[in-house]
């Protein structure tokens, strides 16, 4: 009469465990090893994946830096791209921006009776500081469906668009800042300032850690659902509107009066923050710490909210686009 061998016994090399499975502390890859006669831990093994983990996703923006000399030539050639044969070239980013201030300044100054000395300089540097806002909302939303091409057949980081896209921004914003420097001079600009205004180093730097994360977390869940892109569009144009690009706060509160609830709505519109921590030391106004505070902690919100969607979804952003 035959009698059946365990697989255990049968092999000399191995040894019968006397603990029960249930009171086994050892993970159930080490006691099923995966081999030719255990095809279930074979198939464990196989679907074991790190794509979806913060290890993943920081080495992703690792190594995406570490490729800058992609993105800075990328960068720089969507401008030589944008400007091709013409005389002025990247110049024409100035003038725009320019010729679009003054407009405005010189109107809105007649229509709010404010005085154009004072009004222009505001106005303008509020333009500029909003196109880097805009452009961070916009554009980066497109951010990877702009890059099929590039996602599907170059084999880069992720994060090398985002880079790239924030490059060409910085890029937009050191041109019209020829502007400011004119105003410095043409409308005595640099009389207000004091050694308080080098805070604007660090808040233009605040600006731009700021667009990455919304270029991530936009640009990921836009390419998922598309309908995103025109919401941003529509909610980017109201924003502008709300936020005192184009007003002060000072002429609001002289409206509707200054002790009024309604004159402290602008207080929940985000881009008023942002905007103020450049703005204000630039023309050498006074600056208030809340507003710091303000666009700190929505930093941090920002950034936790990006790395989670990358550690997520970056995987998959290929399949999407």
């Amino acid at each position: 009469m035959s009698s059946t061998v365990p697989a255990a016994a049968a092999r000399p090399d191995s040894e019968v465990s006397a603990v029960p499975p249930e009171q086994s502390s050892v993970p159930t890859t080490e006691q099923n090893p995966a081999t030719p006669e255990n095809p279930e831990a074979n198939a464990a093994v196989a679907f074991v994946s790190d794509s979806q983990t913060f290890r993943r996703a920081f080495r992703d923006m690792r190594e995406g830096f570490g490729q800058r000399e992609l993105w800075l030539s990328l960068g720089w050639q969507d401008i030589k791209q944008r400007y091709r044969r013409s005389v002025l070239g990247p110049f024409w980013i100035t003038i725009a921006t320019g010729v679009q201030a003054a407009a405005m300044g010189i109107l809105y100054a007649t229509l709010l009776g404010q005085p154009l000395r004072e009004y222009l300089p505001y106005v303008t540097v509020g333009l500029i500081v909003w196109n880097v806002i805009s452009a961070s909302i916009l554009e980066g939303s497109d951010v990877f469906i702009a890059n099929e091409g590039l996602i599907k057949q170059l084999p880069s980081a992720l994060s090398v668009h985002i880079y790239r896209l924030v490059w060409r921004q910085l890029l937009f914003f050191a041109h019209n800042l020829v502007i400011y420097l004119l105003l410095l001079v043409g409308f005595g600009v640099w009389e207000n300032l004091s050694w308080a205004s080098l805070l604007a180093i660090p808040a233009i730097l605040l600006i731009f850690l700021n667009s990455m994360w919304v270029s991530i977390l936009f640009g990921i869940f836009s390419t998922r659902y598309r309908d995103i892109a025109p919401i941003l569009g529509s909610m980017t144009l109201m924003l502008f509107v709300l936020t005192p690009v184009m007003w002060t706060t000072k002429t609001l509160e002289d409206q509707i009066g200054g002790a009024s609830d309604r004159a402290r709505l602008v207080e929940i519109i985000p881009t008023f923050h942002y905007l103020e921590i450049v703005r204000a030391p630039l023309l050498g106004e006074p600056q208030e710490p809340r507003h710091w505070v303000i666009v700190g902690t929505i930093t941090v919100i920002g950034w936790i909210g990006a790395v989670l969607a990358m550690k997520q979804y970056r995987a998959r952003v290929p399949y999407w686009v």
